[in-house]
């Protein structure tokens, strides 16, 4: 069984425009003489590999401790697509997944530079997918991301964003990205990972 690591380093990782960059900070160093090393470490819960709950856009939305962990946890399907996803891209996508694994269906993961259009994301918000995963930081185009946000997480699609998929190629597979439980936030990091089935 092969597990992939699908998450990005926290300290390296992508930042959106204007989100502050992760920090970290020795506190004990057994090298200077402390009984173990400490780390300490500030970030936003949107850096890097991340969920992104519908409070992120929905100020009546679930925040990331009130997700189904269900949501984070079982098959999905890897679709490779570069450039805009439009609505016609989104229903083969949808197809493929269903052709490939009928399972996988639920949570769709794309590798590639690609972006989700308002069309695409009305196709998918009418899915019942329960998770939607991209290698950008942001599942819609980064100068207006609003309009697919509140497409996609008002149908409780969890954004799964900041993955990485070069090392994977097309097909079902067990995806495990379970969030950090912060109560009350509108989204958090993730150690995602895919097992091959």
């Amino acid at each position: 069984m092969k597990v992939f690591d699908i998450s990005q380093e926290v300290f390296s990782c992508k930042v959106f425009p204007g989100d502050p960059s992760p920090k970290k900070k020795t506190m004990l160093s057994i090298q200077n003489g402390d009984v173990c090393n400490l780390t300490a470490f500030s970030m936003c819960a949107h850096n890097g590999t991340h969920v992104d709950a519908p409070y992120h856009f929905l100020d009546d939305g679930n925040t990331i401790d009130k997700v189904d962990p269900d949501r984070f946890i079982g098959y999905a399907y890897v679709a490779e697509h570069c450039g805009d996803i439009n609505a016609e891209d989104a229903k083969r996508i949808i197809a493929d997944a269903k052709a490939c694994d009928i399972r996988s269906s639920e949570r769709i993961l794309i590798k590639g530079k690609a972006t989700v259009t308002k069309g695409a994301a009305e196709v998918f918000a009418s899915s019942q997918l329960k998770l939607f995963g991209n290698e950008s930081q942001t599942v819609g185009p980064e100068d207006a991301p609003m309009e697919v946000h509140l497409i996609m997480l008002g149908a409780e699609i969890v954004l799964l964003e900041g993955i990485r998929l070069d090392r994977v190629d097309e097909g079902a597979y067990i995806l495990h990205a379970a969030p950090i439980n912060l109560g009350g936030a509108d989204g958090a990091p993730c150690r995602a990972t895919l097992m091959e089935l």
